[in-house]
């Protein structure tokens, strides 16, 4: 068998990283009191319930009626707090803020007791989500947000970079299967909405994991006159909606 020639001197081999994907992280410091306030708050909305509905998975307000936490007075300041960041996050990624405009679609909290996580999904309807955490100390025991890449770019023998006991190292930055986020109190993440995500199971058999999520949606501006033009790669402005049947 041939033997691989040596490499040559000097010529060092560097890795590019291309296509990233954009994670925004804001650590914000919220008042202690205010916390609190609107942890119980939180667990006054859930009432009697504990899941959603099975028992390993997490409380989600979405399912429950409890989706416009925009408008109840203990979260009203602090989401508006969360969204003057989500103009900054679309701006670095190339967007020009004044030719878009950006829409809270839904936010609703998300409840985990010692055990129990969300399971893998994405969110179709939105475009940017977000995730704000009211507790967790940063160790990832409360249950980490699990992000999964779209594509493996460098999984170079197809199954190995997600596979089991494979010739891959652990850990591997370019074949991550996964990138976990542990909770912190005041942390506030966006990330784009297609992007695949789970909630790992609380292992914290002391306390309930309190987050709210986020869904933003980015339209055109609000138009001007009839026949204005409008982007044809971004939706009309809901004022130009017009409903179709239906109360």
């Amino acid at each position: 068998m041939a033997s691989l020639p040596p490499s040559e001197p000097g010529a060092a081999l560097t890795l590019q990283p291309l296509f990233p994907l954009a994670l925004a992280r804001v650590q914000l410091q919220p008042d202690p009191l205010d916390l609190a306030l609107q942890m119980q708050a939180l667990l006054d909305l859930r009432g009697s319930a504990r899941s959603n509905p099975e028992p390993a998975c997490a409380w989600t307000g979405d399912l429950h009626g409890v989706w416009r936490l925009q408008e109840h007075p203990s979260f009203a300041a602090l989401i508006g707090r969360l969204l003057a960041h989500v103009p900054a996050y679309i701006e670095q990624l190339g967007f020009d803020p004044t030719l878009v405009a950006l829409h809270l679609q839904r936010c609703w909290p998300v409840l985990s007791e010692p055990g129990q996580g969300v399971g893998r999904h994405h969110h179709p309807n939105a475009h940017v989500s977000a995730v704000y955490y009211l507790n967790g100390d940063g160790s990832g025991r409360s249950g980490c947000l699990r992000l999964y890449p779209p594509h493996q770019c460098n999984e170079l023998v197809p199954g190995l970079a997600v596979g089991h006991g494979g010739p891959i190292r652990r850990p591997e930055p370019w074949n991550q299967p996964w990138l976990d986020v542990a909770p912190r109190a005041g942390l506030l993440l966006l990330f784009p909405s297609r992007l695949e995500h789970a909630v790992m199971a609380n292992d914290d058999p002391d306390d309930v994991r309190c987050s709210l999520s986020l869904d933003i949606a980015i339209t055109a501006p609000r138009a001007g006159p009839v026949g204005a033009v409008s982007p044809e790669y971004l939706a009309p402005h809901p004022d130009r909606w017009t409903p179709v049947g239906g109360p």
